[in-house]
């Protein structure tokens, strides 16, 4: 029967093969840290890593010139773009 989710409750529980576990414990002895701490910390730098990659766009100088440029100069709007803008519900 499945758990109910507790949204207080700062545990997670999880399943790991058993090789995959005695890595983890060789690796957080080597860094003479717990198995909790060891994961916490290496967890939360790969989130933070995906977070960066994900959420960031890194721009070349020239590439950052032309988007600034587009926002401050922007083209007027084309046929288009003016019946794409009249099918969406006015606010």
């Amino acid at each position: 029967m499945p758990r109910a989710a507790i949204q207080d409750n700062n545990r997670m529980s999880l399943r790991v093969r058993t090789v995959d576990k005695a890595k983890i414990m060789r690796a957080s002895a080597l860094s003479n840290t717990g198995m909790t701490d060891f994961i916490v910390r290496t967890a939360v730098e790969a989130a933070e890593q995906v977070i960066e990659r994900e959420e960031r766009i890194l721009l070349s100088a020239r590439d950052w010139q032309t988007a600034l440029d587009a926002l401050e100069n922007p083209q007027p709007a084309n046929d288009r773009l003016r019946r794409i803008a009249a099918s969406f519900p006015s606010l």
